[in-house]
């Protein structure tokens, strides 16, 4: 049997992997930024710089999202595949 797969085809997860690595990547630069003033002896950020470090988690969560989607339809496809 003929692999049907594409070189260019998205799978259903990717676009949410992608988008949860860029919101991981701005929230760990948002981290470091909040963090170096701490090491430096420097006077720290505002309250809500601690808050975009939590884009951190929700980078993660939505990329987390994405695997579990793009994994279901795998299974989804094999299950089609399999009859």
């Amino acid at each position: 049997m003929r692999d049907k797969t594409r070189t260019n085809s998205a799978a259903p997860g990717d676009r949410l992997i992608r988008a949860g690595a860029v919101v991981f990547f701005v929230g760990a630069v948002a981290t470091l930024v909040t963090v170096a003033p701490l090491f430096l002896g420097a006077k720290p950020f505002p309250t809500y710089m601690f808050g975009l470090s939590m884009l951190m988690a929700v980078g993660f969560l939505v990329a987390g999202a994405g695997v579990l989607r793009s994994v279901t339809a795998a299974r989804r496809q094999a299950r089609v595949d399999s009859r």
